[in-house]
């Protein structure tokens, strides 16, 4: 028998490969944790996975948050399943059952520790040396103690408690109980790749439960320590420290360091490896030295912050003939039952998303008619501009507000930010009243020229449509007024300007004009240690300096000691420059 745990950072990442994902982990049971998933975003593809048999538990009060789920290879089907820790959220049969003494908890608190759906509990039945023997599986998504949230330091407290209220009531009833999944505390120094104060470290709450929670192991004296630790021998339980369940990875491999399992995606940590051990599997210590025969990570298999842990046992398991009510096969949505609302609205936008269709047309309809739809407005079609607004009204294309249209040239952005024309000779580009508005300013500052109405009129009228009139000084533009001007000496064609987007040279000198009005932002400063660009960072963290923007070295986090981790560089950005 084998069993995976695995923070997976968001199930919706494996849509369409959930399988492939799963057939890959190659094992019997496979806990999955903060699959931020709710039940009506849930899809079939995920929930029902051939060969396997799912429970999933969801959050009630976020959307996008927490939620765990366990699959079972058919051949792994448990008996019993149930949603949560306290038993509030079990309505049906073929619970778990075992809740231990919840004395210390309100029903509210109770109600709110299995309300962001952090527990799944399947049990099976095993044949380990020719007996029979039932081992209850709890896979758990801890909550984070978030430094900005006091109230979630306690509440995580109180979590690790009924967890352990749940599991020793269960180990008491004659079941043996493996817990995995992602507990959020690393136990001790060797998990964790920067314990900056052993004393602090060591004074942490969440460990100080750890220390509690697990049954002590001590290291054999002829244990030889220059041993690799896949030669070591097992280590053995020291009853002297309380706990009844075992740490297998520590069990395995007592003194193996860097062994992570958590990485901060924000730094690139995974690339020097620094991080922290924060995904277990603990099983009872009579479990853990009688069918336990190897565990270990997987820091290989990518795809999440997290990385999978694995355990071995010498047991087979012995499949239940049907899944238990919790299956998620067993949901009316998915039973052919009830139709989840969401269904109604991807068809209407998978309708809507293929426009190319609206042009087809229905098998029945006439060859005329074929026609007439691709030719609407064919000579001697008078039926067929209204079939077309017929079709349009008809079909799903949102209506456009009608805005009116202008003959004239539509000009370049760039055309508003050149100097006003002071000669007579506009662009071809510019309206023609702007140049008549502009002439007229400068003929009426000219009182001693006049020209008749009729002269002017004649000579705009002779003027060819791709020549400009150039006058000799003064400059008069024949706009319409009783004033006299003097008789233009030569006309001179012009060529149009060539439009942008179509001119190499238009191109460059828009580039240069755009660079020179946008220069974007200076280039970052180069670390101290590496001499390398640094890359700018924001502060989210609420506080006074929430929003400022700094820079630090582009490497990824790691140890001090590491060459090729991040330097100490930092600097604010000065936002004078």
């Amino acid at each position: 028998m084998r069993i995976v745990t695995w923070n997976i950072n968001g199930i919706r990442t494996f849509r369409g490969g959930i399988k492939k994902a799963l057939d890959s982990l190659d094992a019997d049971i496979i806990c999955v944790q903060e699959t931020k998933v709710t039940r009506d975003l849930l899809d079939e593809r995920t929930a029902v996975v051939d060969g396997y048999n799912s429970y999933y538990s969801f959050s009630r009060g976020r959307s996008g948050y927490s939620g765990v789920a366990t699959y079972c290879k058919d051949s792994a089907t448990p008996f019993a399943a149930e949603e949560g820790l306290t038993g509030l959220l079990t309505n049906h049969e073929g619970a778990v059952g075992c809740y231990g003494d919840q004395a210390d908890f309100c029903s509210e608190e109770l109600q709110l520790l299995d309300n962001e759906g952090r527990a799944v509990i399947t049990q099976h039945r095993l044949m380990c040396q020719d007996k029979e023997k039932m081992v209850t599986v709890i896979n758990v998504y801890c909550p984070r103690a978030d430094p900005e949230k006091p109230e979630r330091k306690q509440f995580k407290l109180q979590f690790y408690k009924l967890l352990q209220c749940r599991a020793e009531a269960i180990l008491k009833n004659g079941s043996h109980v493996i817990i995995l999944g992602d507990i959020n505390t690393s136990h001790q120094a060797i998990d964790h790749c920067d314990p900056s104060d052993i004393e602090d470290f060591n004074e942490n709450p969440g460990r100080k439960w750890l220390n509690g929670f697990l049954l002590g192991v001590r290291q054999e004296e002829e244990r030889n320590e220059d041993k690799p630790d896949e030669e070591s021998d097992v280590t053995s339980a020291d009853p002297s420290h309380g706990g009844k369940f075992v740490d297998t990875f520590r069990y395995f491999h007592p003194t193996r360091a860097n062994a992570f399992t958590c990485w901060s995606t924000m730094t690139g940590a995974r690339q020097t490896n620094y991080g922290t051990r924060i995904d277990y599997i603990f099983a009872d210590y009579q479990l853990a030295n009688e069918c336990f025969i190897s565990a270990d990570i997987m820091p290989e298999v990518e795809g999440s912050d997290h990385c999978p842990v694995w355990g071995q046992l010498n047991c087979s398991l012995l499949p239940s003939s049907k899944p238990p009510p919790l299956c998620t096969r067993y949901l009316p949505e998915f039973a052919g039952k009830q139709q989840k609302l969401s269904h109604f609205f991807v068809k209407v936008q998978q309708k809507s998303s293929q426009p190319e269709q609206r042009d087809a047309l229905p098998a029945s309809q006439e060859e005329d008619e074929r026609r007439e739809n691709l030719n609407p407005f064919g000579a001697g079609n008078t039926s067929g501009k209204k079939r077309l607004l017929t079709l349009t009204s008809d079909s799903n294309i949102p209506k456009v507000k009608k805005t009116k249209t202008s003959s004239k040239p539509q000009g370049s952005l760039l055309s508003f930010f050149k100097p006003k024309l002071t000669n007579v000779i506009p662009s071809t580009e510019a309206p023609a009243r702007q140049c008549e508005k502009t002439l007229d300013e400068v003929a009426s500052s000219q009182n001693s020229q006049k020209a008749s109405r009729e002269d002017v009129s004649s000579f705009v009228s002779s003027e060819p449509e791709d020549t400009m009139p150039v006058f000799d000084s003064p400059q008069l533009c024949p706009s319409g007024t009783t004033e006299e001007i003097e008789k233009p000496t030569k006309t001179k064609p012009l060529t149009p300007l060539p439009s942008v987007g179509h001119s190499a040279a238009k191109k460059g000198a828009s580039s240069v004009f755009w660079k020179s009005v946008l220069r974007g932002p200076p280039p970052p400063p180069s670390c101290k240690v590496h001499g390398e660009p640094c890359v700018l960072r924001t502060v989210k963290k609420e506080g006074p300096n929430m929003g400022k923007q700094f820079f630090v070295c582009a490497r990824p986090q790691g140890h001090a000691s590491n060459p090729d981790a991040r330097c100490n560089f930092f600097m604010w950005v000065d936002k004078g420059k």
